[in-house]
C-alpha cells in the first residue's frame, strides 16, 4: 500500500492562504473538479472519486480520525466507467455519502496541497506528504508541519475527520 502522511485544516481567509500557498509551490496550481461518493466498507474507507463522464479513481484508505499529522495507507485504481462503477459499488455496499468539491492543487516537493471548496462545509486546505520507501512517519509528520507554519495554518484550525463525516454536522464560524 503506498502511505502519506495528511493534516486537514479549515480556512478563513482562501485568498490569503492561496496567495502564500502559491509563494512556495513548486508546481501549481491545477484546478480539479471531483464528486467523492463514499461505500459502506468496515475495513476503511471505500470511495469512487469521479472527475468527468469517462474518468474516475476508485481510491481505498485507512487513517485514523486525530487531529495533526496522521498516517494513511491508500491503493487507487483508475478507471474510465464512473457511471458503471457507481452502480456496482452501490448495489454491492451501499452509499455512506457524497462530497462534492472544487480542489485546485499545488505541489512543494514531495507534498501535494489541496485548497479545497467543499459544497455545504466551505473552504479547507489539506496537506499531504507522499511518504518515499523507507521513510518515517515521523519525518513525513515533520514535513507537514513545516508547511502549515509556512502557511500560517494554526493549530486550533485542523480537522480529526473527513469531509463525508463533516456533513450533516454544524457549520463552524
Amino acid at each position: 500500500m503506498n502511505r502519506n502522511v495528511e493534516i486537514k485544516a479549515r480556512v478563513a481567509d482562501p485568498a490569503g492562504l492561496a496567495e502564500r500557498t502559491r509563494s512556495i509551490a513548486d508546481e501549481g496550481p491545477f484546478e480539479i473538479q471531483q464528486t467523492d461518493t463514499f461505500f459502506v466498507c468496515d475495513n476503511g474507507r471505500l470511495k469512487l472519486r469521479v472527475f468527468s463522464p469517462d474518468r474516475c479513481e476508485l481510491i481505498f484508505y485507512r487513517r485514523a480520525n486525530v487531529e495533526g499529522p496522521k498516517k494513511s495507507q491508500y491503493v487507487i485504481a483508475r478507471g474510465n466507467e464512473p457511471a458503471t462503477l457507481l452502480e456496482a459499488l452501490t448495489l454491492a455496499y451501499g452509499q455512506a455519502g457524497r462530497v462534492v468539491k472544487h480542489r485546485t492543487l499545488y505541489r512543494v516537493g514531495q507534498t501535494r496541497i489541496h485548497l479545497d471548496q467543499v459544497e455545504g462545509l466551505g473552504n479547507f486546505m489539506e496537506l499531504e506528504v507522499v511518504l518515499r520507501d523507507g521513510q518515517s512517519n515521523s519525518s513525513g509528520a515533520s514535513i507537514a508541519s513545516e508547511i502549515m507554519q509556512q502557511l500560517g495554518v494554526q493549530e486550533t484550525d485542523l480537522i480529526d475527520k473527513a469531509y463525508v463525516d463533516l456533513i450533516g454536522e454544524p457549520v463552524r464560524p
